[in-house]
C-alpha cells in the first residue's frame, strides 16, 4: 500500500467500492502502530488489493496488471542494475532497442521513472503498476545473481550515478536552475559551458543576470538532464535540437521551450520561459499612454486591412499581438493564427502550429485558413513575398490580420513589404497600421527616487532635450528589484497610420524618411519621444530610453 492511505480511501469511496461506515469501522479496529485503516480494509476482505490498486493506477494513468517471473525473459536484466531496481522499487518487464517497460508498486514515486529515463541515456521508459509482492518476487528470480552485472552496468554509466544518489544531486539542480528563475520572473535561462566555468544566467526585465555556478564536472549531467527533461536525444551532440519542457511552479502551469546548440566546451542550452499569465495583460498594462491607446483600440477593432507590429527580437511583439486577440476575441469572431511556434494556448481561439516538414509553412495555412471563413487572422511573421502577398490579399477581402515585421521604427514596415516583393498598391490598399515598439525596464516603485538630470544627460538627448522634466527618477536599488533599480518591463510605442496622403507616397514607392515626415506632420510621436514622456511620468529612466533609442533619427 502507499503512504498517501487517506487520498486512496476517498478515491475509492468517491467510486463506490467503499462506504463511511466502512472507513469508519476500520479506523476503529486498527490495532498495530504501523497499521493503517487501507491496511485493515484490505485484511479483513471489504476491498481487494486488486480494486485498490486498479483504482490508483486509473488515476494516474497507468495500467494495473499481475506479473510472473517465469514469464519474464532475465536478458532484461541488463538494463537495469539491481541496485537501481532496489533503489526505485522497480523492475524491467520488456526490453527493445529504444524502451523499458518496467513493473513499480508504488506510482506515487513516479518521478523514479524520470530517473530512470536519465540512467537508461533517454530511451522511452513505460510503467505499469503491480502488487507489491509480485514487484518483490520478480526482483528477487532475476537479480539473484546480479552483483557481477551491478559493476559492468556502473562502470557503463560513469559519472552519472550522481543522478542516482539518495538526494538525486543533479536531477534536483536541474530542477532548481528553473524553478529559481521562474521565481525570480526570468524570460530567458542560458546555461554555458565555458572553458573553465559552467555559468548559469537569466535573463531579467531583459537584462541578463549571472547565477551561481554549478560544478564545473556536473556539466554532462546537467545538460544531460534538462535535454531528457524536454525530449530531446541525449547521445546527439553534433547538431543543434530543439525541445519543450512542461512545469508547474506554484500553482502555475508554464512552458519552456528549449533550444541546445553545440559549442567548443560543450552544448549551449537556452530556455525560453513561456508564462501563461502573460496572456491576461490587457492593453493598459503594455504601457500605452492614454492617446495611444485609444488610437491602438480603434485600429484593432476595424473590420479589415492589416495591422503590424515591428521590432527587434525580444521587444515583446507576440505579447503585443496576445493582447491584441484576447480584447477582440468575442463568441461572434472567428480567430485564426498562424505561428511558429505556438507560444500560448488561448482558450476560444483557433491556433495553427507551422510545420516544414511536411510542407506546412507560413503560406501554405494561410491559404487554408482563409477557406475557414475567419474574421480575423494573425500571422506570427512575415517572412517572405508570398505570405505577405496572401496577407494584403485577405485584408483587401474583408479579414482583419495581424502580422509582425523585424523593421526598426514603423515607417520603415511599408518599405521592407515593398523590399520583400509586394506590390506598392497592395501595400497601399491593404496596410492600416504600423506600430513600432521597444521594452524598456521600469523602476523599482519601492525604491524610486527623484533627481535632478546632469548637463551631459541634457546633451545626449539634443534636440529634444526641450521635453526633459525638472525631475526624473530613478531606482535606488533594493532586495525587490535585486539592487539592479528596475523591476518589471514597459513598452515605448510609434504608431504610424497610413491617410490618403500616406497611400499615395506608398503609390510613388516613396522613401522611408518621407513616409515619416508625413506620419510626423499628422502627429505620430516617435520611440524616443514617447520614452521621454514615460520618464516624465516616472514610469522608466533616462538611461533606459537612451538606450533603445540610439537609432532614433531624431
Amino acid at each position: 500500500m502507499t503512504s498517501n492511505d487517506e487520498y486512496v480511501i476517498q478515491l475509492l469511496t468517491e467510486r463506490g467500492y467503499l462506504s463511511p461506515d466502512q472507513v469508519e469501522a476500520a479506523s476503529v479496529s486498527m490495532k498495530a502502530a504501523d497499521e493503517t485503516t487501507l491496511d485493515v480494509l484490505v485484511a479483513g476482505g471489504t476491498i481487494s488489493e486488486d480494486d485498490v490498486l486498479g483504482t490508483i493506477a486509473d488515476q494516474f494513468g497507468l495500467k494495473y496488471c499481475h506479473i510472473n517471473a517465469d514469464a519474464i525473459n532475465p536478458d532484461v536484466t541488463g538494463e537495469i542494475t539491481a541496485e537501481i531496481a532496489k533503489k526505485y522499487g522497480v523492475v524491467p518487464i520488456v526490453a527493445t532497442e529504444d524502451s523499458v517497460t518496467v513493473a513499480l508498486s508504488d506510482p506515487m514515486g513516479y518521478d523514479a521513472i524520470d530517473s530512470l529515463r536519465y540512467v537508461l541515456h533517454g530511451k522511452d521508459v513505460e510503467a505499469v503498476l503491480c502488487p507489491l509482492g509480485e514487484v518483490k518476487g520478480v526482483m528477487e528470480k532475476l537479480y539473484q545473481t546480479g552483483e557481477a552485472a551491478d559493476v559492468s552496468t556502473r562502470d557503463e554509466i560513469g559519472g552519472l550515478e550522481e543522478a542516482t544518489g539518495d538526494d538525486a544531486p543533479v536531477i534536483k539542480l536541474a530542477t532548481l536552475i528553473i524553478v529559481n528563475a521562474i521565481k525570480m520572473k526570468a524570460s530567458d535561462i542560458h546555461i554555458e559551458p565555458m572553458e573553465k566555468e559552467f555559468r548559469v544566467r537569466y535573463r531579467i526585465d531583459g537584462a541578463l543576470r549571472k547565477m551561481d555556478s554549478p560544478p564545473k564536472r556536473l556539466q554532462s549531467a546537467i545538460i544531460s538532464r534538462i535535454k531528457i527533461m524536454s525530449k530531446m536525444k541525449i547521445s546527439e551532440k553534433r547538431v543543434p535540437q530543439d525541445g519543450r519542457i512542461q512545469i508547474n511552479v506554484g500553482g502555475r502551469d508554464l512552458d519552456l521551450r528549449v533550444s541546445s546548440v553545440p559549442t567548443n566546451h560543450g552544448e549551449s542550452i537556452v530556455m525560453r520561459v513561456l508564462d501563461k499569465s502573460n496572456l491576461s495583460l490587457g492593453l493598459p498594462q503594455l504601457g500605452f499612454l492614454s492617446d495611444d491607446q485609444t488610437t491602438f483600440e480603434r485600429l484593432i477593432k476595424l473590420p479589415d486591412g492589416v495591422v503590424l507590429v515591428t521590432g527587434p527580437t525580444g521587444s515583446g511583439k507576440t505579447t503585443t499581438l496576445y493582447a491584441c486577440l484576447g480584447q477582440i476575441n468575442t463568441p461572434d469572431k472567428k480567430l485564426i493564427t498562424v505561428e511558429d511556434p505556438v507560444e500560448y494556448q488561448m482558450s476560444g481561439i483557433n491556433q495553427v502550429q507551422v510545420n516544414k516538414d511536411v510542407g506546412l509553412d507560413f503560406s501554405a495555412a494561410l491559404r487554408s485558413i482563409l477557406r475557414q471563413a475567419p474574421n480575423i487572422v494573425m500571422i506570427g511573421e512575415i517572412r517572405d513575398e508570398e505570405t505577405a502577398d496572401i496577407a494584403m490579399e485577405a485584408a483587401l477581402t474583408g479579414h482583419l490580420v495581424f502580422s509582425t515585421l523585424h523593421t526598426n521604427d514603423a515607417p520603415s514596415a511599408v518599405t521592407r513589404l515593398l523590399d520583400i516583393g509586394v506590390k506598392p498598391f497592395l501595400v497601399a490598399s491593404a496596410l492600416r497600421a504600423a506600430m513600432a515598439q521597444r521594452l524598456v525596464r521600469a523602476v523599482c516603485e519601492q525604491c524610486k527616487e527623484a533627481y535632478t538630470p546632469t548637463e551631459r544627460e541634457l546633451k545626449m538627448l539634443g534636440s529634444i532635450s526641450k521635453t526633459v522634466p525638472d525631475k526624473m527618477f530613478h531606482g535606488a536599488g533594493c532586495e525587490r528589484c535585486g539592487k539592479t533599480g528596475y523591476k518589471g518591463r514597459k513598452g515605448i510605442f510609434e504608431i504610424f497610420k497610413v491617410d490618403d496622403t500616406i497611400q499615395r507616397l506608398i503609390f510613388d514607392h516613396a522613401p522611408a524618411t518621407l513616409l515619416r515626415e508625413r506620419a510626423r506632420e499628422m502627429g505620430m510621436r516617435t520611440l524616443r519621444e514617447d520614452g521621454m514622456l514615460k520618464v516624465a511620468s516616472g514610469m522608466t529612466s533616462l538611461q533606459e530610453v537612451l538606450r533603445v533609442t540610439m537609432g532614433d533619427a531624431d
